[in-house]
């Protein structure tokens, strides 16, 4: 049984002094959590009391590398003391893009720099754009790529209500989430009949000139959806069968958290565009967009400044980058990714059988998902109001965790070993535990 712990003065004192002046509007699990964090060491967090949580939200899937890895500290450390701004070449940009080349998929061989993914999304569609000539773009139900004005479109769910109007030429078709299936069918039955539907909205919605279709290989924002063999195959058909390109956001499925590299390599799909960001930072903003020679040869994307970020691969951004990345391939956190996340899977499974209120445990590696159900027939999500008990007991047991919402995700840092995932989950089965008692489920 873990030890319960409520938020301890010092937290409470900071929080109540920061909310003074920050704009409401910020990190949810933040805001609900109310505690104030001092340090974090690998895959545990240290808020100001002195109370340790094992992290399952590594920032949303940020912090690939664990917090505070000491050779990221020291190549931020030894960066900060030479050059922190500007976009001159730079040694440590130069390493970095020769690294990130050597483990990009075949062909995707030219990076431009970013700080933030929905800044990195944008000028990908721009790119799109300018190498096929053709503006309109079709995303998917469930599908998140930022909060922009210029992606805000291609949101697939109603957090987008009421900040219209959007930019037109942006369409939206079913994603292939088979527990939820927005067609009411049965994989493998169904044939993977929303690719077949994406045609349709292509042939009845759009004005014929599609660019780009943008997909995240698993949707990380609907909660951490797997979607079936075939799916990406399919959609990269149809984009060649319109003359348009396949970017893949491997935003948060990127840099080995699926237990693969990319996302995309499940599928076995090379795209002609990927977004890529969160990970590869180890907590510090970068993002980019990667494609081939050919692609990122189109103008007038490729003019001088036209592409361009001010803070785009900058010196510090640069040597995180090249840390980060070093840390992953030297100690093979994408094996360690598949190896653990198989590991917390099973555990899942076992919580499925135990609570009747877990609708459906899935996952690739280090990217797990639980859907939370009222009734497992109808699939009715259980009330926010439970989720969010559920988070505040996983907290008072030591586990950060995105469990607030009825479609829990699981995103521990790749560094984490078998013995810390598991305790966590221990936490969370506990706390499913006190939930299903207080509220009845049964």
């Amino acid at each position: 049984m873990s030890e319960r712990r409520e938020v301890g003065p010092r937290s409470k004192e900071i929080v109540a002094r920061e909310r003074r002046y920050l704009s409401p509007g910020s990190q949810g699990f933040s805001l609900y959590a109310g505690l104030a964090m001092a340090r974090g060491v690998d895959c545990i967090l240290i808020d100001e009391d002195g109370n340790e949580y094992i992290d399952f939200i590594a920032g949303i899937a940020v912090g690939s590398i664990g917090h505070c890895h000491p050779h990221y500290v020291e190549a931020l450390k030894r960066q900060v003391e030479r050059l922190t701004f500007g976009s001159f070449t730079t040694e440590s940009r130069a390493k970095f893009l020769d690294l990130l080349a050597s483990v990009t998929p075949e062909g995707l061989n030219r990076i431009q720099l970013f700080s933030g993914g929905a800044e990195a999304v944008e000028a990908a569609l721009r790119l799109a754009q300018a190498a096929t000539g053709k503006s309109e773009v079709v995303g998917f139900w469930g599908g998140f790529h930022g909060k922009t004005a210029g992606v805000m479109p291609l949101l697939g769910s109603d957090f987008k209500h009421h900040l219209g109007p959007f930019t037109p030429g942006r369409y939206l078709s079913p994603y292939a989430d088979c527990y939820r299936c927005p067609l009411k069918l049965r994989y493998p039955d169904c044939g993977i009949a929303c690719a077949e539907f994406l045609r349709d909205v292509i042939r009845y919605q759009t004005g014929g000139d599609i660019g780009a279709i943008i997909v995240e290989p698993m949707q990380g924002t609907a909660g951490n959806v797997i979607p079936p063999e075939g799916f990406l195959r399919a959609l990269q058909s149809i984009a060649r069968e319109h003359g348009a390109l396949l970017l893949c956001d491997e935003m948060i499925t990127g840099f080995g958290r699926t237990g693969a590299m990319w996302g995309s390599d499940h599928d076995g799909v090379v795209p002609d565009i990927m977004t890529v960001g969160k990970g590869v930072g180890g907590g510090f903003p970068l993002a980019g967009v990667i494609s081939t020679d050919d692609i990122t040869a189109s103008k007038p994307w490729s003019n001088p400044s036209y592409s361009s970020s001010s803070y785009g691969g900058n010196p510090l951004a640069s040597a995180a980058g090249l840390a980060a990345l070093e840390i992953i391939v030297k100690e093979d956190l994408v094996k360690n990714a598949e190896r653990v996340g198989k590991v917390m899977l099973a555990r899942l499974e076992g919580m499925k059988e135990k609570y009747r209120c877990v609708g459906e445990v899935r996952g690739k590696g280090l990217m797990l998902g639980m859907e939370l159900v009222r009734d497992r027939t109808t699939k009715e999500p259980l009330a926010k109001t439970v989720t969010q008990a559920l988070y505040q007991e996983c907290l008072r047991r030591g586990l950060a965790s995105m469990s607030y919402s009825p479609a829990v995700r699981i995103n521990p840092p790749l560094t984490i070993k078998e013995d810390t995932a598991l305790a966590g989950l221990g936490i969370l089965d506990e706390a499913l535990g006190v939930i299903v008692r207080e509220h009845g489920l049964g």
